[in-house]
């Protein structure tokens, strides 16, 4: 019998089982209902299909924001985010009664003083079954890419006027970050980008951050001893780093597929990647559709990373292999050698509705692309964009008139002014400064607005020299990375991508062990020589397997795993480099970051930093919401039970349906009452002081269904009640990425009575 192939390493994966497994862990295969808040709710959408929640006996999913029906019957489980006004929503279910008993399952850590009022509300406590926190609080966008959907991380972090608020932003970060590692099950060591002679303040973001995450990870070993959990993988490494260590990658031009589309193309990026296309078109169905761009779109998967000429030549074969495998659909006067030739082609093949809109929507991109790469004159713009970025020329050598090349391009029509103020913008970071008159002249002489000026002044904020005195020679600083040797096997078709984001330098000395310890120092030195090829396990730290290490969950390859925080936004070339040497290296890498950011988001985010902070609209300085007033309306009094209520033929159906003998009033079709439709009887378990009476909500399946029938009403009143649930448990066992409630409240205690320390400009501690 062969064994299954091992499972690649997947957060998107990891954070799925982490929520259906805890699910499954407290249901235990009796029904309950699921609350979840509107964050929450994001959180678990981004990984779990509905339908894997309701096949883990969940009757039924409701938001705590939302107007419910009481359903004091059954228990609930309660996975919600620790915000404020959502605890203020759970004590008003807790005081309603509103389900039977509450089993509490937060996203992440729940303040201290939040976490007291729960223990001193007397019907929460009544009601509570199980309280455990996870750590998921978090979005995994790719199988090695995490976001937290944050933009607004960027100017807090590098707008003058924010220093208030860095602090308590940090620590967000670093909580999100160790739930990343520990979702994992990596306790790894910890670098961080700090910066040779750095000229801005915000150069010690990197070490801040690094030491609050070294801070959670460590408090988080010493309250669960069994983490991490036991492997035979090398240790793990985390690297902090932020938006400063590379200026270039978020301007230049990049022809890769995935870089590229989202570079060029209206590409929407929410709660969903998606691209809007029309489908079925020249047809009586033509339509505009959002076409998702995700993990399930193995097209999309498999080619992202391509560049793009290479994309499209995979696209073409691998239509023209369809053609071959499908000879019917081959018409030999018709041309399959060009992209719009295919498209027409795949318009006329309804029978194959899956394959057909996977192609169109990729042919699509690729073709559009194409479209705008000629239109504004990228060939030429890439060929001088790759000389500044790297700085050599295609023959490796320095280059020579560059600022002739620049003009060149600023006077032409075709390039878009966003394209000129990158080029702009480059331009200064490669001669590291210019007199401001001549920014001032670049500016003009691109025919810009002023306000780009600002755009470029603010790269000082991230740690660029954008001007330079008038006299007084300075030689340029040392590049981060020594530019890598152009091999005589390249290629000169992928000459307009020879640059390599500083990402990809990072991680190649990363894995080679030859990383500069005084740029990228560790949070903690190791005791040993930190050599990457290490493959020793972790003796006592991976000694212990906790219950969530996983059962009879199949082990990936043992590879290192590396980690990648990168503060104040990644590109998508950064990403694709991930992979890169992830293959090469033969590690895992995971990035993860505040938010994607493209090009002219970039620049957008750049020119803000000069903007009046209260433009911003920052979330961290709105107001906080408030729970729904509703939730604290009084009910309306009973009103007195008519006759013939019972399950008697005639008796009213829920949900608007008539419902046959023995169905009780307000019940979901298939959910059955009590024998009879009388009454739930007290013996179901309900806590003293719950007043029984018709239940409301959906009940589960019993074994009473098999015993109803639509022709006699009175066969059901032998029908077996339903079985009572179990005794009321202990705090669940937690799983992979749990904390431990009544630890976690002692823990809080402790950190209260710290006494506080002296801070810095920052606010942070010294």
């Amino acid at each position: 019998m062969n064994r299954s192939a091992p499972r690649a390493a997947s957060i998107i994966q990891e954070q799925h089982d982490i929520i259906l497994d805890t699910i499954k862990h407290i249901t235990q295969g009796d029904w309950k209902v699921l609350i979840l808040d509107t964050d929450s709710k994001k959180l678990v959408d981004n990984v779990v299909k509905e339908d894997d929640i309701l096949n883990n006996n969940i009757a039924n999913i409701e938001r705590i924001e939302e107007r419910r029906e009481p359903n004091p019957t059954m228990d609930a489980i309660y996975l919600l985010s620790p915000q404020p006004h959502i605890v203020d929503c759970l004590i008003a279910d807790f005081d309603k009664r509103r389900y039977a008993r509450s089993f509490l399952v937060w996203t992440s850590v729940l303040d201290p003083a939040l976490r007291r009022r729960i223990d001193s509300s007397q019907a929460a406590q009544q009601q509570l079954a199980g309280f455990e926190t996870l750590t998921i609080d978090y979005f995994p966008r790719e199988s090695h890419l995490v976001t937290f959907r944050d933009p607004w991380s960027f100017p807090i972090l590098y707008h003058p006027a924010c220093n208030n608020l860095v602090p308590e932003h940090l620590r967000i970060l670093a909580h999100k970050i160790a739930g990343v590692c520990i979702t994992l099950g990596e306790y790894p060591k910890v670098r961080y980008f700090r910066p040779r002679n750095p000229i801005h303040e915000a150069s010690v973001l990197s070490s801040h951050l690094a030491r609050f995450v070294q801070e959670e990870l460590d408090e988080y070993g010493r309250w669960n001893p069994n983490f991490p959990p036991p492997s035979s993988r090398p240790q793990g490494i985390l690297v902090v780093t932020d938006r400063s260590m590379d200026l270039m990658a978020p301007l230049v031009h990049e022809f890769t597929y995935q870089a590229m589309a989202h570079d060029l193309l209206s590409i929407k990026d929410g709660d969903k990647v998606a691209y809007r296309m029309k489908i079925n078109e020249g047809t009586p169905a033509e339509e505009e559709k959002d076409m998702e761009l995700s993990e399930k779109d193995e097209v999309w998967v498999k080619n992202r990373h391509r560049h793009m000429k290479d994309t499209i030549e995979k696209l073409m074969g691998d239509f023209q292999g369809f053609l071959k495998q499908n000879p019917n659909f081959t018409d030999d006067n018709k041309d399959t050698t060009s992209l719009n030739a295919i498209r027409d082609m795949l318009a006329g093949l309804p029978q194959f509705q899956e394959m057909k809109e996977a192609y169109s929507l990729h042919l699509s991109m690729a073709q559009e692309s194409m479209n705008v790469f000629q239109a504004r004159k990228l060939p030429d713009m890439a060929s001088v964009e790759q000389s500044l970025a790297t700085g050599l020329d295609e023959d490796g050598r320095k280059p020579k008139n560059t600022l002739d090349q620049v003009v060149r391009l600023l006077d032409d029509e075709a390039v878009p002014s966003s394209d000129r103020l990158r080029l702009i913008m480059m331009y200064i970071l490669f001669r590291d400064g210019v007199i401001l008159e001549d920014i001032k002249r670049l500016v003009a002489h691109a025919a810009l607005p002023p306000s780009d000026g600002e755009v470029i002044s603010n790269l000082e904020l991230l740690g660029a020299q954008s001007s330079r005195p008038l006299k007084g020679f300075r030689p340029p600083p040392p590049p981060l990375f020594s530019p890598p040797v152009k091999s005589s096997a390249e290629s000169d078709e992928y000459a307009l991508s020879r640059f390599n984001p500083a990402m990809k330098s990072m991680l190649e000395e990363l894995c080679k062990g030859t990383l500069d310890q005084a740029v990228f120092p560790y949070v903690k030195p190791p005791m040993e020589p930190d050599n990457a090829s290490l493959s020793s396990a972790q003796g006592s730290l991976r000694a212990a397997k906790p219950r969530w290490a996983g059962a009879g969950r199949r082990e990936a390859e043992n590879r290192q795993r590396v980690l990648v925080f990168m503060a104040g936004g990644a590109t998508y070339s950064e990403a694709r480099t991930c992979y890169e040497v992830a293959e090469e290296q033969r590690r895992d890498v995971f990035l993860a970051t505040s938010h994607m950011m493209t090009p002219t988001f970039f620049l957008r985010q750049v020119g803000d930093l000069s903007v009046d902070k209260r433009r911003l609209d920052l979330p961290m300085e709105r107001p906080k919401p408030k729970a729904p007033a509703h939730l604290f309306e009084r009910p309306a009094p009973p009103q007195p039970m008519a006759s013939g209520m019972g399950g008697g033929a005639g008796g009213g159906g829920g949900y608007g349906l008539s419902t046959g003998p023995g169905m009780g009033m307000g019940m979901a079709p298939g959910f059955p009452g009590g024998p009879g439709g009388q009454l739930v009887p007290p013996s179901r378990a309900t806590p003293p002081g719950v007043p029984v009476g018709i239940q409301s909500g959906p009940r589960p399946p019993t074994q009473a269904l098999a015993s109803m029938t639509l022709n006699n009403s009175t066969n059901n009143s032998n029908a077996e009640p339903p079985p009572p649930p179990p005794p009321v448990p202990s705090v669940p066992t937690a799983v992979k990425g749990a904390d431990p409630g009544k630890k976690l409240h002692k823990k809080e205690k402790e950190k209260e009575k710290e006494p506080k320390k002296k801070r810095n400009i920052f606010g942070l501690k010294k």
